[in-house]
């Protein structure tokens, strides 16, 4: 029984969550040299990397966290050594691409906020600033002429990119397992017991044991935290995406909610919802994510939608990424964002090495404690 056999053999960390953030923490940290299990709940796990929208996303992100851009900056630069790493593995062609990216405006007014946007997140205090260009309706049409006559214009940012998402997700799953991860599904942690500076992990399938822990379970990190001294704040966001049918390559950039995808289809969505755990679909969204992509691209108007689906985002509190480790239980960390995919190559390549070496620097990651939900209440 694999539960058995992962509990026999020395473990150095278990992780709790088997998403793209715990799978891509798992290969880092098999990389370096530890022995890993990750304890998966399976197929009827709330997995928001069903619904991501695969874009590797730098323009827009640490409004109010100006280390988050940064943060964001790094990943999205290590991403082609991440991706090819990964392809050399496991011999699974994740279909990254780092074309740059168009957030397009459908009024002037559209554009004016979008360009007060990004400026006031440029000129926060300590942020790594990067170039970004607001484009007028003239150059966005030179480098998409397929735009409608509706849009007046773009902001564009040369870091943007994207890949395919189900594939990241078999790449990384695949190439942990190679490195001798023990994969557990169906393996939902009901109790975390810290006990002589180990922990035991309580499933219905049997115990696991390690001296360190990484709760990258998703929203269920709410509930988990509180076991090993961890506040972790995360709600669920719905969000709904539409995919059309397969058409001939025409979008060679990355549009923030309308994106075409290696395999030919479109796929649309940018809608935040805050309904619990609910993931239903629902017509008016799907209308209205549908009329703005025809806005945008008239030519859409005519394809045939194959799918409709929503998932759920990990959205923390303040919406910025959530890195700690226990005081209370030293060798517990926890780590909780809403960008997987983005956040994959830094996860995989930054912060898996701090885990397995039992510290995260505070230099790196401070920022990102739960201890910053605090300072309003410490300040009142």
């Amino acid at each position: 029984m694999e539960t058995a056999q992962a509990s026999k053999r020395d473990i150095d960390v278990a992780v709790i969550g088997g998403g793209l953030m715990g799978s891509a923490i798992a290969w880092g940290l098999a990389k370096v040299g530890q022995r890993v299990a990750v304890l998966d709940e399976g197929d009827v796990a709330f997995r928001a990397s069903r619904g991501n929208f695969a874009l590797i996303w730098v323009q827009s992100k640490g409004l109010g966290l100006a280390p988050y851009s940064a943060w964001t900056m790094r990943s999205s630069n290590a991403w082609a050594g991440f991706a090819d790493v990964l392809t050399e593995q496991t011999g699974i062609d994740v279909c990254f691409q780092r074309p740059g990216g168009f957030n397009l405006s459908l009024s002037e007014l559209e554009l004016d906020k979008r360009r007060s946007l990004l400026q006031r997140i440029q000129d926060q205090p300590g942020m790594q600033r990067f170039d970004f260009e607001m484009l007028d309706r003239t150059r966005v049409k030179q480098a998409i002429p397929q735009i409608g006559p509706e849009v007046v214009g773009a902001s564009y940012s040369r870091y943007d990119g994207h890949c395919n998402s189900p594939r990241l997700f078999k790449a990384l799953n695949t190439a942990m397992q190679q490195l001798d991860v023990a994969y557990l599904p169906e393996h939902c942690v009901d109790r975390i017991e810290y006990v002589k500076r180990e922990f035991r992990l309580l499933t219905a399938r049997g115990e696991i044991r390690a001296p360190k822990i990484v709760l990258a379970a998703g929203i269920d990190n709410v509930r988990l935290g509180p076991m090993v001294g961890l506040d972790v704040p995360v709600r669920p966001q719905r969000g709904q995406i539409i995919v059309t049918e397969k058409i001939a390559p025409f979008l060679r950039y990355v549009v923030q909610t309308v994106r075409q995808t290696d395999e030919g289809g479109l796929m649309f969505g940018d809608s935040q919802e805050e309904t619990g755990a609910d993931l239903s679909v629902t017509s008016p969204v799907i209308s209205v994510l549908a009329s703005r992509a025809v806005r945008m691209f008239p030519l859409v108007a005519t394809l045939n939608i194959v799918r409709t689906w929503a998932a759920l985002r990990v959205m923390p509190k303040d919406g910025f990424p959530i890195y700690d480790e226990s005081e209370s239980c030293p060798g517990a960390f926890c780590a909780s964002c809403h960008s997987g995919v983005t956040l994959a190559a830094a996860h995989a390549l930054f912060l898996a090495p701090c885990i397995a070496a039992g510290h995260l620097p505070a230099a790196q990651f401070q920022p990102f404690s739960s201890r910053r939900f605090d300072v309003p209440a410490l300040a009142a």
